[in-house]
């Protein structure tokens, strides 16, 4: 079904969000009629989330601009035990206090995205830990864990794919659906819950989760999943040939986000602003339809549009003015990353690891002798070589899209 009444569907099936529903007449007549309560999980692995993550943060984004309420849950319980989902090995496991500073630490990502605050359609965030954390095992089984069979659980893929590739599934690691349905069922207690959102890898997880409330409850649950996001060239979307591109600008910078968007493949640019973007349908048409180098311009738009949701309006007029001043001008950008030099010298090396470049010393050997390190614009050839910091900036480049700034320490 595509000819959808509510406004949350309408604007969801538009932009391209969706994979599967569970009840697609159900959840649209429910959204139609009243304001629909849905949630998206993440775990807290790390202190920011990533652009792979973004399709589900701005489908908590559609959910309010539907006029609908997002649940932002953070797994401070299920980030125990480890989601399996597209998993090859067992996931470094943290404690209590990693964890939270963790979630602290992601809040700031949300509060660009989302309005919070205690009305009907303001978002709010919870910690899964608050249930989960008091469970007591053998209840949990009798009550709970008597709905799950393992025949069922072992049809589902993040199961069925590791056990597939002979990699390890922990007991810990096969209770992570169990717990995930759990959350379902408490939401749907606590806060009146009816919407599961996620990727396509979660649709066994949420089934389980909508089977669960019907079982113990009764309750009407539903279900919207995400198709897998990758990029043009296949590749898997929120990650570069150097790494996570994070949300949190301590572990990126907004000049480094501009550029991901920027570098955008010619045939991603009208999906991407659908789903990352709020600009108008009919305007990204048009943007979509250009050719040559008119794309371009369209790519700069894209960048500005995602970099002013995730950081400001400011930070993406300056990395697009540094871009600029970088590219097209030979200057060096204001918003460029700088490294400060407290010594009269630095290693070549060492500039190029601890201005976060290379990830080692050994690859940025491996840029050096590539030719793809430059100072001002210089080549430099020799994996010994010392800059000397004068009073004035030196551009420190490594190949063509990473450009920074070494400076005398006041």
């Amino acid at each position: 079904m595509t000819n959808y009444q509510s406004a949350l569907l309408r604007l969801m099936n538009d932009r391209g969000y969706i994979h599967q529903l569970t009840d697609a007449d159900g959840l649209d007549q429910l959204a139609a009629k009243t304001i629909v309560p849905g949630y998206v999980g993440f775990d807290a692995t790390a202190t920011s989330l990533h652009v792979g993550n973004l399709v589900q943060i701005m489908l908590l984004r559609r959910l309010q601009q539907a006029g609908h309420k997002p649940i932002v849950v953070m797994g401070g319980g299920t980030t125990k035990v480890g989601d399996p989902s597209g998993k090859d090995e067992v996931r470094k496991l943290l404690d209590d206090d990693g964890i939270n500073a963790n979630i602290a630490s992601i809040r700031s990502s949300f509060e660009r995205f989302l309005t919070f605050g205690n009305g009907p359609t303001d978002a709010i965030m919870i910690n899964n830990a608050d249930w989960l954390d008091s469970l007591e095992y053998i209840p949990f089984l009798r009550d709970v864990g008597r709905h799950f069979t393992i025949n069922r659980m072992l049809t589902f893929d993040s199961v069925k794919l590791r056990l597939d590739r002979e990699q390890p599934l922990t007991f810990l690691e096969f209770n992570y659906m169990i717990l995930q349905a759990y959350d379902f069922l408490e939401l749907s207690r606590q806060h009146a819950c009816r919407l599961q959102l996620g990727g396509s890898d979660q649709w066994g997880n949420i089934v389980n989760g909508i089977e669960l409330g019907r079982r113990i409850d009764g309750a009407q649950l539903f279900g919207l999943t995400t198709p897998l996001i990758t990029k043009a060239d296949g590749s898997k979307m929120g990650k570069s040939v150097d790494g996570a591109i994070w949300l949190n600008k301590d572990r990126l910078s907004p000049y480094d986000y501009w550029q991901f968007w920027r570098n955008t493949d010619d045939r991603d640019v009208g999906r991407f602003m659908r789903l990352f973007t709020d600009i108008d349908i009919d305007e990204i048409a048009r943007l979509e339809s250009l050719e040559g180098a008119e794309i371009n311009e369209a790519k700069k738009i894209l960048a500005d549009a995602a970099t002013a949701m995730a950081h400001g309006d400011d930070a993406a007029k300056n990395a697009a003015s540094t871009a600029q001043k970088t590219f097209e001008q030979g200057q060096s950008g204001g918003d460029l990353p700088v490294l400060e030099v407290a010594e009269e010298q630095i290693s070549m090396l060492n500039a190029l690891v601890d201005i976060g470049f290379c990830a080692s010393k050994g690859e940025a050997k491996r840029m050096i002798a590539g030719g793809g390190a430059r100072i001002d614009d210089e080549p430099v050839k020799d994996a010994g070589a010392m800059i000397s910091i004068a009073d004035t900036d030196i551009k420190i480049s490594a190949g063509k899209k990473k450009h920074g700034l070494l400076r005398r320490a006041a």
